[in-house]
């Protein structure tokens, strides 16, 4: 797999212009004007930057991570540095829109260099991206005008300062955006939590559990075509518990049932619902149900 680890090299394989800041280029089509047309397909590649844009008509699949995604609508997409990005030439880009690409060193020694880690769609799949109303995206517009005009300008002592702010307010918009898009998603969300249980519970039935061991959430959110943050964040939205939670409720709920088989050690359970180690399970178990598995089997005895 090919790796990029300046943004001039990644852009060079992209063909597109050169960037007027080492680690930083914005492309921004306004009135009558055109983005740049990246090459028509890619084999797998990463790089070391980030990218924020918006297309407001592509078709064709793309693949960002293990994720395809029919693009039929215009969306705000976020790609953090190493994700795995791939495409072919059925992928037509809209040559309208914006993208902002940076890389990481660009944000060193700013506060937004550790506040950007803390959003959750920079690790979404692309059938994730959010999706703008006409209100919103004249918002997210003026803020990139604002970028590109000190991109373009000769560029002085204040000029990243006042990049790095707009880039900040972009984000804090997009997370705003992000929110309302989970809450006015609810049948999405609500479908989610429905694949969740159902995979859990088919899991669990087919022996997967003694056999394999706990799924990993991103086993898990692989198997119902989502990113693991996006099935987190959406659950969380939704519920109030992240997935992990999700998956803690069912193995408390099939060890009760297994802790009233009395032949059973607290061990033996254990590893029955796929735990390494058992301390671990009867600490978990104590801070799910306020008992551990042996209290509760003697409470269960004295009823």
């Amino acid at each position: 797999m090919q790796h990029f680890k300046t943004l001039s090299s990644y852009l060079d394989y992209l063909g597109l212009p050169r960037p007027e800041h080492p680690l930083l280029s914005v492309f921004n089509s306004k009135g009558d004007g055109y983005l740049p047309c990246p090459r028509e397909s890619s084999t797998p590649i990463t790089n070391d930057c980030y990218s924020i844009s918006f297309k407001k008509y592509v078709e064709g699949n793309l693949n960002y991570g293990r994720t395809k995604y029919d693009f039929t609508n215009g969306a705000l997409i976020f790609i953090s540095p190493r994700q795995v990005l791939q495409w072919d030439n059925s992928v037509v880009f809209e040559r309208k829109g914006f993208s902002i690409n940076f890389h990481e060193d660009f944000l060193k020694g700013t506060e937004i260099a550790q506040q950007i880690k803390k959003y959750g769609f920079f690790s979404y799949s692309t059938n994730e991206a959010l999706h703008l109303s006409p209100k919103e995206e004249k918002q997210i517009e003026t803020i990139v005008n604002n970028i590109e005009v000190e991109y373009q300008n000769n560029q002085d002592a204040f000029s990243k300062e006042i990049i790095i702010a707009q880039l900040d307010t972009l984000l804090k918009y997009a997370n705003r955006f992000y929110e309302r898009q989970f809450l006015n998603r609810k049948e999405i969300s609500n479908d989610l939590l429905d694949q969740f249980n159902q995979y859990i519970s088919k899991y669990f039935e087919s022996g997967q559990l003694q056999e394999n061991g706990i799924p990993s959430i991103e086993q898990i959110a692989d198997k119902i075509s989502v990113s693991q943050r996006y099935l987190s964040d959406t659950l969380k939205k939704e519920t109030g518990k992240t997935t992990t939670e999700h998956l803690h409720l069912h193995l408390m709920d099939e060890a009760k049932n297994i802790l009233l088989q009395p032949n059973k050690s607290i061990a033996e359970v254990a590893y029955e619902l796929g735990f390494e180690y058992p301390p671990y399970f009867s600490r978990l178990f104590k801070k799910k149900e306020g008992l551990s598995p042996t209290e509760y089997r003697d409470k269960f005895k004295l009823n």
